[in-house]
């Protein structure tokens, strides 16, 4: 194309010069310096224009590939944003948690087909041969025993400083490498043998002599949990708690005061608290028991009689542990809770709280329970209560004899 033009251009140049000689009467070299600048004008012109052109095209092309490396750089963040949602999910928890589901789904089916064929076992039989058995009924609960030692001899033995806390291992299985301690709050009697909690605790009024045990017992493990998170072992108290201390405003607010001021031990500090006082809890009580859940520190459910709960609530109330009879669990499993036993506990770990049994008496019972996924186990199988090590005391412990329950 380009050669078209210029010999366009040298074809007018020597127009123009024949022109300039024949028509306007230039001399030779006139006429050819005539045609000489007519063409180097027009090539100068063609160049000129051409030139614009290729910077037109050049510019158009820069500005296309700025679009398209915006278009790019914006893909590639979007892309950035998606690998870093897809590296902070946790795959192996969701994964467990899908398990667990499947695991729990399995059971739920296999119990739904097992009720299917008795009932059609059921109505397959002559209504004739049909055997009307009564079902037993209800036996009335067992009253708990009183305590065999009267509350005001009680209240004597504290005021003469005769209270005094052992602690038992709570062990994981199947190493029984201890997880935690239970305080045990024991009495010294005036002969020096020592009274289980069984033979003193008061089961109806004496809520004060209660807020000062549990006061005694947590004032106990701030000291042993912070001489030993000083020794380089910190440990893991289960300390007892009632709705006398919850209750009280005063025993309340001393005990979120002490939590306040021993935050860095708090999380070893797990209170231990009957079912029935959980489930009682009032408005203002159950305050408190979050409060102290926000300050670190954790509960654990004793004596309870059934899993059908909300797993999710409680943990959200800073519930670590559930305590169930192991005797009765191994027994009667569907008192519990309609899941399987095997997985019952697998279920519960899924809101990061754990099962303990407690009571445990033989081998078999430790068998049978590790089978059931429970490790964490308590019990005079394992170990009985014991004193704590001197250095970890705030005072020399009292010689004191084998711990004997107290006859009438």
């Amino acid at each position: 194309m380009q050669a078209l033009v210029y010999t366009f251009i040298a074809l007018s140049a020597a127009a123009i010069g024949a022109a300039a000689y024949f028509g306007l009467t230039f001399t030779p070299a006139e006429a050819i310096l005539a045609a000489v600048v007519f063409g180097c004008v027009c090539v100068v012109l063609l160049e000129r224009t051409l030139r614009q052109r290729a910077e037109n095209r050049l510019e158009k092309a820069i500005e296309d590939l700025s679009r398209l490396l915006a278009t790019d750089a914006q893909a590639g963040a979007v892309l950035g944003q998606r690998i870093n949602a897809m590296a902070d999910l946790n795959a192996g928890a969701r994964l467990e948690g899908v398990e667990a589901d499947i695991s729990v789904l399995g059971t739920v089916i296999r119990q739904v087909a097992e009720a299917v064929a008795e009932m059609e076992d059921r109505a397959a039989k002559p209504a004739g041969r049909e055997r009307m058995i009564a079902a037993p009924a209800p036996q009335p609960a067992a009253r708990e025993p009183e305590p065999i030692i009267p509350l005001e001899m009680l209240r004597q033995a504290i005021a003469e400083n005769r209270l005094i806390y052992h602690i038992q291992p709570v062990v994981t299985l199947p190493q029984r490498r201890p997880q935690g301690y239970d305080l045990v709050p024991r009495l010294m009697l005036e002969d020096g043998d020592l009274a289980d909690r069984a033979d003193f605790l008061p089961r109806r009024g004496g809520e004060d002599v209660l807020r000062h045990i549990e006061g005694a017992g947590l004032v106990e493990a701030i000291t042993i949990s912070r001489r030993s998170r000083t020794g380089g072992q910190p440990v893991t108290l289960y300390i007892p708690l009632s709705r006398a201390t919850l209750g009280d405003s005063t025993a309340s607010e001393q005990l979120i005061v002490s939590l306040e001021a021993n935050r860095a031990i708090a999380a070893g500090l797990i209170f231990t608290i009957s079912e029935t006082d959980w489930r009682s809890l009032t408005t203002g009580e159950r305050a408190i028991a979050d409060a102290v859940a926000r300050k670190g520190a954790g509960f654990s459910i004793a004596n309870v009689k059934s899993l059908r709960v909300d797993i999710a609530e409680l943990a959200a109330q800073g519930v670590r542990s559930l305590r169930i009879d192991a005797a009765r669990f191994i027994e009667e499993p569907e008192v519990f809770t309609d899941f399987h036993a095997s997985d019952i506990a697998n279920y519960i770990a899924r809101f990061d709280v754990r099962l303990l049994g407690t009571g445990i008496a033989s081998e078999s019972q430790i068998v049978e329970l590790l089978e059931d996924g429970i490790a964490l186990v308590q019990g005079p199988y394992i170990a009985a209560p014991g004193p704590v090590r001197p250095d970890l005391m705030t005072e020399p412990a009292r010689q004191a004899p084998q711990l004997r329950r107290v006859e009438l």
